[in-house]
């Protein structure tokens, strides 16, 4: 009859048993950031990290980004006028 659902003799409750863990989001977070900035270097377990941008770099990264922008700039102002000529062209002498 133990089986069958009463409804004067309800059962007890299951207890929820619950043993907390010490959980700390700084250090997790902490140990996250350092795993994902090894990765991104690709630094392994007792290799040594060697920077790839050195002394100096800076000032001719400005002079090289430039130099390409004049040079995008200065296609893109060929393609256009060689456009204009030919639709020119084509309303003209069509």
């Amino acid at each position: 009859m133990s089986s069958l659902p009463s409804f004067f003799n309800p059962g007890k409750p299951r207890r929820f048993h619950y043993t907390p863990l010490y959980y700390d989001p700084e250090k997790e977070a902490l140990q996250q950031r350092i795993a994902q900035i090894e990765q991104e270097f690709g630094l392994h377990e007792g290799e040594a990290y060697v920077p790839k941008i050195r002394k100096g770099q800076m000032s001719t990264y400005f002079k090289r980004k430039s130099q390409r922008r004049e040079k995008a700039s200065n296609l893109r102002l060929l393609v256009i006028l060689a456009i204009l000529f030919l639709l020119s062209y084509i309303l003209l002498y069509s």
